[in-house]
């Protein structure tokens, strides 16, 4: 049985969220969870028909989103330590946490460790599109300096990720630039479009635009650039959705045009750009799972966080990543 250690303690709003979102993933897929935390709390909040269902690890210290991540290492009775712990060990396939996103990175990539040819991992998230399938975006703040042996690899990662998790067979990578000719861009992405061009799925430039309409299925960037793009997005998303709802209320019968497609089209709407439908961002490149969640996580979000660990840990993505680089031979820089 899929084992997935869970950090019930990380997140904005403690344990609550975490135990209910487990609750909801047990009652539609069959794995373990492993909750890491403060196991009164959890007992406390955990239903008694729930009880032998899951395994609990006791953890003493939590790392809050305003601790430096960089004492993680140190702080060894946190759960998120204890949680990442249990994968390095092989106790646990996957790890979840909502909790501080620094820490999180910092300890999978230096407790679980980088597969064999990755340099540094890449912190991926997906984008709502015109189309069916979402875009796929790395880094978005793993790495914030980057080197373009660093963006080859991301490239490389997101084309087997979109494979094996997402299901396109041929995936078309871009890489993220300010203009689509081959001449554009800053001297990381020149260097990088040239050991792009290996991998297969590799289309060349695309712009900021080209994120969302789907013309493509990975979009390569440094991890400071992809922040940006994603925190933009972000406050696109929940602005618009402002806006719409002031005009609404200030008309009567736009009130009575949003009552009508309340039920098809926002829903649906809201569907798309929802980062609770999917849960968490994946770490890409690690020797292992871990996923990533956003402080303000619901229970829908973690339970989603907890479905995309399982689907990674019954993949292949990891060995499909290692394929890809040893095929085309790119030796680390």
């Amino acid at each position: 049985m899929i084992k997935i250690a869970i950090d019930a303690m990380g997140g904005d709003f403690g344990p609550e969220p975490i135990i209910e979102g487990c609750i909801q993933a047990l009652e539609e897929k069959r794995f373990l969870p492993i909750l890491v935390g403060n196991k009164e709390e959890i007992l406390s909040l955990l239903p008694q028909y729930y009880m032998n269902k899951v395994e609990i690890v006791e953890a003493n210290d939590v790392i809050s989103m305003s601790d430096q991540a960089t004492n993680a290492l140190r702080r060894k009775d946190s759960s998120i330590y204890k949680a990442v712990e249990l994968v390095r060990d092989k106790k646990a396939d996957g790890v979840v946490s909502a909790g501080h996103s620094g820490a999180t990175m910092t300890l999978a990539t230096l407790r679980i460790g980088r597969l064999p040819h990755i340099s540094k991992p890449a912190l991926a998230t997906l984008m709502p599109t015109l189309g069916d399938v979402k875009t796929l975006v790395l880094d978005v703040g793993a790495v914030v300096d980057c080197k373009p042996q660093n963006l080859y690899e991301f490239g490389a990662m997101g084309e087997a990720y979109v494979q094996k998790i997402m299901g396109v067979k041929s995936p078309k990578v871009g890489l993220l630039a300010n203009g689509e000719e081959d001449s554009k861009g800053n001297e990381l992405t020149k260097e990088a479009f040239k050991l792009l061009k290996d991998l297969d799925g590799f289309v060349g430039n695309i712009e900021g635009g080209d994120v969302f309409d789907g013309s493509v299925n990975v979009v390569v960037c440094d991890g400071f650039t992809g922040n940006i793009l994603l925190k933009t997005s972000e406050g696109v998303v929940s602005t618009i959705f402002t806006m719409m709802k002031q005009h609404i209320n200030k008309s009567l019968p736009a009130k009575f045009g949003a009552l009508l497609m309340k039920k098809k089209v926002f829903a649906n709407l809201k569907k798309q750009v929802d980062y609770a439908e999917y849960g968490g961002a994946p770490l890409l490149g690690i020797n292992g799972c871990a996923i990533i969640g956003h402080g303000s996580s619901n229970s829908k979000a973690v339970k989603n966080a907890i479905f995309q660990a399982i689907s990674y840990t019954q993949s292949d993505v990891n060995s499909t990543i290692e394929e890809l680089l040893t095929k085309n031979n790119k030796e680390q820089s």
